[in-house]
């Protein structure tokens, strides 16, 4: 199964580009979906999250308050810093189990979408690293629309992350998406189109990985069955030769 690993800056229309890939039926692992989902009430995350950041950052429901949250860690390395260590472990454990569900399910590809994909190291895992990217003034001006923000709290978003020009430099696939949805659309479909395995070497891939687990499993229940076997033999043998054997 190809895994596909989806990354942009902030505002730069990542979630776009996932939306589309998404109606071509192709999987997507949101991060920021797991990212709130481990962070539910009574979670280890968010129990983590507590004891760090005190109940300031809690609505009167109980939940984690985001963007209280992000006030905090976006102006703070350190604060950022407690907060991915908190969390990382538990999205990564949840992202590789739904790898592993859509392996299974037989998927030709997966999309892991991800805002931090280079910085956490999850870029190692993936076959294609995918950046979507605008200019600045393009993402700032959609950022300060999108978020309500005043144009320092925006850039103050913006350089908390990995330049954009940095991602671009590590990618091996490039969206821009500063012109029309129609223009963004057609290289997402081109990229799907030139990537995407097709479903016979998905099949094959499958096999081959799944016949010597096939094969080890065959021959450890051989060894077993072949091992009791043998014992009885010489239990038999035993008995006929006057000796006593306890079998357990």
């Amino acid at each position: 199964m190809l895994l596909i690993g989806l990354t942009g800056g902030i505002a730069t229309g990542k979630s776009s580009v996932s939306s589309i890939i998404s109606s071509m039926n192709l999987p997507i692992i949101d991060a920021d979906l797991l990212a709130r989902q481990v962070v539910e009430p009574n979670k280890p995350a968010y129990n983590s999250i507590l004891s760090t950041f005190g109940p300031s950052v809690l609505l009167p429901s109980g939940h984690i308050d985001r963007k209280k949250l992000a006030s905090i860690v976006f102006n703070d390395p350190v604060a950022r810093k407690k907060l991915n260590t908190a969390t990382h472990p538990d999205i990564r454990r949840e992202m590789l189990l739904l790898v592993l569900h859509h392996f299974l399910r037989l998927q030709r590809a997966c999309v892991l979408d991800t805002p931090l994909l280079f910085e956490a190291g999850l870029h190692k895992f993936v076959h294609e690293k995918v950046v979507v990217y605008c200019p600045e003034q393009t993402q700032l001006a959609r950022l300060i629309a999108r978020d309500n923000l005043t144009p320092t709290e925006a850039q103050s978003r913006i350089s908390s992350q990995m330049p954009i020009d940095q991602k671009r430099s590590l990618a091996s696939i490039l969206i821009d998406n500063s012109n029309s949805k129609e223009d963004t659309q057609k290289q997402v479909e081109q990229m799907v189109a030139r990537t995407l395995p097709s479903k016979f070497r998905t099949v094959i891939v499958w096999s081959l990985l799944c016949v010597p687990a096939a094969l080890l499993y065959g021959l450890v229940k051989g060894w077993e069955t072949c091992s009791g076997l043998w014992a009885r033999i010489r239990a038999r043998d035993s008995i006929r030769g006057g000796g006593r054997v306890h079998m357990d």
